[in-house]
């Protein structure tokens, strides 16, 4: 790598950190970073080219935004911010506990699946800690179950709201990466299911050693008795799985599906008697004012990577990186570390519209398939939402349980674990990831 590119990267970097320890929003900094980028660099370094600020600012962003497939973004968000007004929380544990009664560890697994049912309305994993926890917390403490295990169990399972599809961290690395966003939803089932499979089963192994913090099961019911409990529950799941399979099967894009989930979510907020003039405002508002935060951020990136682009910083990385013979594991080891650490200052979206344009030039010269790379980092942004000192989901649980941010990272420590696990898997086993994308899309 030049030394002047090298001089560069270090500069804009600490600029940016500079930026954000200052305050500024992320979407702000990393626009006034790519404006260094752009005029103040070639004043300060006369060997870098020099370009015209307003037509690469303009171009920049006007290509980030632009977007058919970005449409699809405010439209799932207002889908989720429809039925979190709804009783839906509410009617999560009465229609779920029936049904996990008889598995080791019981009324545990509401956490898991739960947060796998909500992650797949509201896409963003510290509303699926904040709504399941809620309802889920003070049930199980009642009921006698161990506090550290029902709070670590909510803590892992909650992630799932990057994972399951729709995913808001899925549409913010498409649009950035320019990957298919149908291929990407498609591409998290299988890890999700996988992801909930590890929580639930370390559950069950859990209980089966500590069977003594286990609360005995709750007298059965008859199947016509559980399908009542879960009456409020099923239309959502099927509002879900029409949305979903309307992608996977080819009937909608993903932004035709997520407007159908828009129409019903507001349909069943009209049948639930929740739909009230109020809650359409509002659910519109956190729509609009959630979409505008991830909109910005994504212009602000798009033009630092342009500036950085033109600087040819991300080309001189990816050269010196291939230059030094690393292995291709040895390299998502190091990414994985990296986004580990950014995780503990950063939110997810920011880490993936900050890194994208230096990384995707790595990944790609070191043979990786894009979509199964989409996966990788949505699934290593999951881990950072429950690292400290700045895991999303640990300030979420700390502020439901009153416990210290550490104490509940300690009792997220497990969870943490089997999420490394994961990750080890798909990277080992890349047809998890894109078997079903493959197998779909191809027939």
């Amino acid at each position: 790598m030049e030394l002047a590119q090298t001089e560069a990267g270090v500069l804009l970097l600490g600029l940016l950190f500079l930026f954000l320890g200052l305050g500024v929003w992320i979407g702000l900094g990393l626009m006034l970073v790519g404006l260094c980028g752009v005029v103040v660099l070639p004043m300060l370094m006369p060997s870098m080219p020099t370009f015209p600020a307003e037509k690469v600012m303009g171009t920049a962003i006007w290509q980030s935004l632009a977007s058919w497939t970005l449409a699809a973004l405010p439209l799932f968000i207002w889908m989720g911010e429809i039925l979190f007004r709804t009783k839906l929380s509410e009617d999560m544990f009465r229609g779920l506990a029936p049904w996990v009664q008889r598995l080791p560890g019981r009324l545990m697994h509401v956490n898991v699946i739960g947060c796998g049912i909500f992650a797949a309305v509201s896409g963003s994993s510290a509303a699926t800690a904040a709504t399941i926890g809620k309802m889920s917390l003070p049930a199980l403490t009642q009921r006698g179950y161990h506090v550290p295990m029902a709070v670590g169990s909510l803590a892992g399972a909650s992630t799932l709201g990057l994972l399951i599809p729709p995913s808001i961290v899925m549409i913010v690395y498409g649009v950035a990466a320019e990957v298919s966003i149908v291929r990407l939803f498609i591409a998290g089932v299988i890890p999700g299911i996988m992801l909930m499979v590890l929580f639930s089963g370390y559950i069950m192994v859990w209980s089966m050693l500590n069977p003594s913090l286990t609360p005995p099961r709750d007298p059965s019911i008859s199947l016509s008795r559980k399908l009542k409990e879960s009456s409020q529950l099923i239309p959502v799941v099927l509002l879900i799985m029409f949305v979903m399979g309307s992608i996977y099967f080819g009937w909608a894009t993903a932004t035709e599906a997520a407007v159908f989930g828009v129409v019903g979510a507001l349909a069943l907020s009209a049948w639930g008697k929740t739909l009230t003039w109020k809650s359409f405002i509002d659910s519109l508002m956190g729509a609009v004012r959630l979409s505008c935060m991830i909109n910005l951020i994504l212009a602000g990136a798009a033009f630092l990577t342009q500036a950085m682009a033109y600087s040819g910083i991300p080309a001189a990385m990816a050269a010196w990186v291939g230059a030094q013979g690393f292995s291709p594991y040895m390299i998502i080891a190091c990414l994985t570390i990296i986004y580990l650490l950014l995780g503990c200052f950063i939110d997810g979206i920011s880490m993936i519209v900050l890194t994208v344009s230096v990384v995707l030039p790595i990944i790609q010269g070191a043979g990786f398939d894009l979509v199964w790379f989409g996966i990788f980092i949505v699934l290593v942004v999951e881990m950072a939402q429950i690292t400290p000192p700045v895991g999303f989901n640990l300030f979420v649980l700390q502020g439901l349980t009153n416990m210290g941010i550490f104490q509940v990272a300690r009792y997220t420590l497990p969870f943490f674990f089997l999420m490394v696990v994961a990750v080890a898997m798909v990277t080992l086993f890349p047809a998890i990831v894109t078997w079903l994308p493959t197998t779909m899309l191809s027939g």
